[in-house]
């Protein structure tokens, strides 16, 4: 099997990553959906998000970009 392997990315929900295109596909979701992974009682629960919308990511990117420098300070001195 080739190809690459998707980590994802630790919050405080529990791991979130991107569903791929192939695995959306057998899912039936939308490609871009998200996935959001947390262990419950020696098992893993999985919760399938929408993927967000060009309006979300729009609004996401001009937030984003106004507050820019207020967000690397917060990364940069730890939250």
């Amino acid at each position: 099997m080739a190809g690459v392997i998707i980590m994802p990315q630790k919050t405080e929900l529990g791991w979130v990553m991107e569903i791929p295109a192939e695995m959306a596909a057998i899912l039936k979701v939308e490609p871009g959906s998200i996935a959001v992974i947390h262990p419950k009682e020696g098992a893993l629960e999985t919760q399938i998000l929408p993927a967000p919308s060009a309006e979300l990511k729009e609004d996401f990117e001009r937030l984003f970009n106004k507050y820019r420098e207020t967000c690397e300070e917060l990364k940069r001195i730890g939250d």
